[in-house]
């Protein structure tokens, strides 16, 4: 049950920063860990995984920033978050946000764009290939995957889309070459035939279950796949003839691990997609701000878990 109340001022460690924060953006993985719960929370606990707004203080050896920067990361799901007026965070995740961008559009990326960029572009390498690539994009009117279908575009992709036909046009305006209504249409079918009965060469998947699987068999030889909920099994397909190379995406992951590496290419990641925002290559998702008391977050998290949400929910919790 979430509850407005107030909490101790947190002071930041060595190597953190103490951010006064502006906004969050609400992710499906805030819906399910406010439902669920996490095995390393103590109550009460702050939700919220993406947060931007200004440095406040540093701990020892923090030294990257100044105060006041406006700043934007991705938290641990694992400690407080960002549904609050302050958060703590490593200051090697942490990239500054260009004045241009205003820190409600900032505080939509992390989780959504940044999944998406890492794997476009560090699972599944598009932009690199000597050809042009076909990917299949899963849930395109969501936040991963309106944010991917643009960048797809941007690095030079063939974007085939799924969604429903309510959100036909508005995926088609995102940059996708083909749209999929899942409802009513058949996905196989319809990809091979836009395909030419060869398949794709990429699929994002933010399904998993039934879909992923019929996605994996949609696969061209060594064709890779990323996939955010769950693997598909490859003991159902023919692996040496298809060759699959198949990623988990997962940010919270990288916190788990501590991988410095992963944690400094969350700021790298950061800075990536704040330039394809700030060069047009990349435009804001469709936000719906919610104010910053617990009836309107409840009432957004459940809309989340509903999956009815198209672009981006931000709570604002301080005037910029």
């Amino acid at each position: 049950m979430l509850r407005m109340g107030a909490m101790p001022l947190p002071e930041p460690a060595p190597g953190e920063i103490r951010v006064r924060l502006c906004a969050a953006a609400l992710n499906p993985v805030d819906a399910k860990l406010a439902t669920g719960g996490n095995s390393a929370w103590t109550y009460p606990h702050i939700p919220g995984v993406d947060g931007a707004g200004w440095v406040d203080a540093f701990g020892e050896g923090a030294t990257r920033f100044a105060m006041g920067d406006r700043v934007l990361a991705h938290f641990p799901l694992s400690k407080p978050g960002t549904l609050a007026e302050f958060a703590l965070i490593q200051e090697r995740a942490v990239c500054q946000v260009p004045q241009t961008v205003s820190l409600l559009t900032a505080a939509t990326l992390p989780c959504a764009a940044w999944t998406a960029w890492q794997a476009l572009t560090r699972k599944l390498y598009l932009g690199s290939r000597q050809t042009t690539p076909t990917i299949l994009i899963e849930a395109a009117a969501g936040g991963v995957g309106g944010f991917a279908v643009q960048m797809a575009k941007h690095l030079g992709a063939t974007v085939i889309a799924t969604c429903s036909d309510a959100n036909r046009k508005y995926v088609s305006e995102l940059g996708a070459d083909h749209v999929i209504d899942y409802r009513s249409e058949d996905v196989s079918a319809s990809i091979l035939q836009l395909t030419g009965g060869r398949g794709v060469d990429a699929v994002l998947d933010s399904l998993g279950g039934p879909s992923g699987q019929r996605d994996l068999g949609l696969l061209a030889y060594a064709g890779s796949m990323a996939c955010l909920i769950n693997l598909p099994d490859v003991s159902k397909i023919n692996v040496f003839r298809l060759a699959p190379s198949l990623h988990f995406i997962t940010l919270g992951g990288a916190w788990l691990s501590g991988d410095r590496a992963a944690l400094l290419d969350f700021a790298k990641m950061g800075d990536e997609v704040l330039a394809l925002l700030t060069t047009g290559a990349l435009q804001p998702l469709p936000m719906t701000v919610v104010a910053f008391d617990a009836k309107a977050v409840t009432h957004a998290l459940h809309q989340q878990l509903d999956g009815r949400v198209r672009g981006k929910q931000v709570v604002e919790i301080a005037a910029e």
